[in-house]
Parts: C-alpha cells; structure tokens; sequence
C-alpha cells in the first residue's frame, strides 16, 4: 500500500511526523511524494493560530474522494468539531502517535473509521523508534511534550498536554545513533526547552553538558524557552551555551513590552525580567543571536501598550522578531476576553509597524557581519539553483551559491547582507 504523509507546523511536529513515516516504511508502506499517487494520505497538521487552521481545512477539503485520510496532529485535538463539520476523513489521532500509525492505517485500509484521540495528552513514543528525517544533515529530537504554562493565547496545551520529559540517557543515545548516519545538526525541540526535566529532577542545562559530551563533531540547536523558567537556571544554562558545540542562539519570546498585558496573557515574567536574562546572556556570550515573539493586538493591549512592545524591541535589538496578529483560539481564556478585542484593522496596523521595525532591526544586526571569516556548518538546500544555506556559530543563515556543500563543514568570508540572510564566499 502506498501512503502519501505530509507534516506542517513547528520543529516538534515535522519529528512527530519523521517517526510516523519511519514507523510506516518498517511496516512495508511504501511512501509517495503526491497525494495522487497514493492509497491513503496522511495529514500531520498544526492549528496553533487561526490562519492556521483554516489552511489545513482548506487542504484537506481539496484531497480526492477516491483516497483514504488519516487526519493526524493538533487539529483533531485543538477543534475536533470543525474538523467532523467541514472535512471528509477516516480516521483521526492526535500528536504524537508515534508506531500507533501503523494499527490506525492497517484499519483504515480494511474500511474502518476511526477516532484514536484517547491517551493523546499523555502519548511520549520512544526515541528509538524508526524515523525519516526530511534533511538527512538535521535530526529534530522532541526533549519534551507539553509544558508549565497557562497561557491565556494558547491552544496547544489542549493538544500536547503537561510536561513529560526524556531522560537525559533516551536523549543521548538518540544523538549517538542519528550521528552514524550523517546527522550533523540537532534541534532540540519542544513547546517549552526551559522546562525540559522539571518532572525527572534534572534541567536543561544539565542536558545541553551531557549532549555535548558526546564525541563528534556536530552543531546543537537549542529550542524556543520560556522567561519565568529560564530565571531559575539561568548561570547554568549560560554556562552549558558556552560549550562551542551549542549554537549560540536564544530564542526567547516575550510576547508584549506592557507588564500588564503579559498578567492578561497569563505570562508570569516581566518585561524586567527578559532584559535581564538578554543582559546575562549577553555579557556571557557577545555575538549571540536573539530572537523573540511579539503578539499584536491582543485583548486589552492599548495604544500606549503597544508603544511599550516598539520601545522594549528598540531598546534589545533582537536580531529577529517573530510577530503575530492576535487570534482567538477555541477554549481559551483569552477567547473570553471579548468585550476588550482590538479591532482587526488595528491590529493588522500594529503587525505591519513590528514587522518593519524588527526588517530594519534585522538588517542592520547583520550589517555587522559583513567581513566576518569562520567556520559554517551547511545544513540546507538553497531556494535558487546550485545554492547552499549554512549556518555559523551564531546561527546566522548563510547562503552560498557554488557546488555541492550539503553536510559538510566550511570556511566562509560574509561578503553581503540582507535582512534575513548574509552572503559569503568559501575561502
């Protein structure tokens, strides 16, 4: 049987859905790349923002009659409702399913319809299991599912559930094997890499040691971390960053500059508390790479809030800035916050005023970069023909345009830069 699987979203659900693949192919599925060519296709879908969401309908809605669907992802669990209302499926199953794929697809060959949601908050597969990586030099290991947080946005919680960690064993041993098939870069990823191993007694930065103990010569993403988690081991976790195999790379979302609205959104830091750590982490490490989210528009965020959010960005000058419109989200606090909206118009205004500050800011962090010599590690497939993206110990997108550099580590000089990338020459 012949199966077409297709994975969106965040760094945690392209690994979910590597292990989907991987546990299939072991269990004789041959795998297509067109929904055309297939007997059953397979969906790995995200909804964490309204936008979101209404693309995977949209795909989903467009797939031909005549082939079975596994829904599989947040989606069936964040809004089961509309999935049932406006999508033909045969089964759905939640995140994380890791080799219960195999049993969902060997039903919904036989002509059965099922909804294998139970358990899902609770899912953890081993890291052992088989998987297909989608960059043969990037392996995405999950650390942890779920998180500590109650925030008011987010509706993911309701489809990843509380923390459960990896031991620091199941992850090393992870590292190691992926390392014998040519595996050079590692993210590890979650919803919240913070609070990695808050249920087993240990933490992050005790992780990043030991990861880094390995022999090898290879990179290591750290993932997105949470303000209020960070403060409790923040010398540690500098420390750990110091080790040259760690990108030095913090991606730290703030989310507002207003102390009041991050209370509304259920953020339990201050705007004080992320200088802080941005301070730390830079007195520790000069040339790091920041980057941060920002929601626009969220419900009681004012004008004179929303002036606090520019400020806070133009006073840290992250090197990147993820911005996001507000969208309410089913079941969430901040869904029942209605009577203090911020018009779509105006937050569409207050997106576009982020978005060219944090391009501006962008441009001129890179600007610095100009005439800088080192090693980069190459790690991805460039947009143009013939070209390489890699990346330095900062993390910074470099792209080259010359042979085939994919894997392999490379002495570069950045002779150009842009807002979002630099350009250099192999020296």
């Amino acid at each position: 049987m012949r199966v077409f699987l297709k994975s969106f979203g965040c760094s945690t659900n392209l690994a979910d859905g590597e292990v989907l693949g991987g546990c299939l192919a072991k269990a004789g599925y041959a795998s297509v790349g067109c929904v055309s060519d297939a007997d059953v296709a397979i969906f790995n879908t995200c909804a964490v923002k309204g936008p979101t969401e209404n693309r995977m309908i949209e795909i989903l809605k467009r797939i031909p009659p005549d082939k079975k669907v596994v829904v599989a992802g947040c989606l069936p669990m964040i809004n089961l409702e509309r999935l049932r209302k406006e999508v033909r499926f045969d089964a759905v199953v939640g995140p994380a399913a890791g080799e219960r794929i195999v049993e969902i697809v060997d039903r919904v060959v036989k002509g059965e319809k099922i909804t294998a949601l139970d358990g899902m908050l609770h899912a953890k597969p081993s890291l052992k299991l088989p998987h297909q990586q989608i960059n043969p030099v990037v392996s995405a290991i999950p650390i942890n599912y779920g998180c500590l947080g109650k925030c008011a946005y987010c509706c993911v919680v309701f489809a990843r559930g509380h923390l459960r960690s990896y031991s620091i064993q199941e992850i090393v041993e992870r590292v190691k094997r992926d390392l014998t098939v040519g595996v050079r870069e590692f993210w590890l990823t979650s919803q919240d890499v913070a609070c990695y191993g808050r249920d087993l007694g240990v933490n992050l930065a005790e992780l990043l040691n030991a990861v880094c103990a390995v022999e090898g010569k290879f990179k290591v993403r750290v993932g997105m971390m949470t303000p209020n988690i960070v403060l409790g081991i923040l010398d540690d976790l500098i420390q750990a960053f110091q080790n040259e195999k760690i990108f030095k790379f913090l991606h730290l979302p703030v989310q507002s500059g207003d102390n009041e609205v991050l209370k509304s959104m259920h953020r339990f830091y201050s705007v004080e508390d992320f200088k802080h750590i941005i301070k730390a982490f830079r007195r520790g490490l000069p040339e790091l790479t920041v980057a941060t989210d920002v929601i626009c528009g969220f419900p009681s965020e004012s004008r004179e809030a929303f002036e606090k959010s520019l400020q806070l960005l133009e006073e840290v000058k992250p090197d990147v800035v993820n911005v996001s419109k507000f969208f309410a989200r089913p079941r969430t606090a901040a869904a029942r916050m209605q009577k203090d909206f911020v018009s779509q118009v105006e937050i569409k205004r207050r997106t576009n005023i982020v978005a060219r500050l944090a391009k501006k800011m962008a441009y001129e962090k890179n600007q610095q970069w100009v005439g800088w010599a080192g090693e980069v590690l190459i790690d991805e497939v460039g947009k143009v023909s013939n070209s390489w993206v890699g990346r330095n110990f900062a993390y910074k997108p470099i792209v080259f345009k010359t042979g085939d550099l994919h894997g392999k580590f490379v002495h570069a000089k950045v002779v150009k830069a842009h807002s979002t990338y630099l350009e250099a020459d192999l020296v």
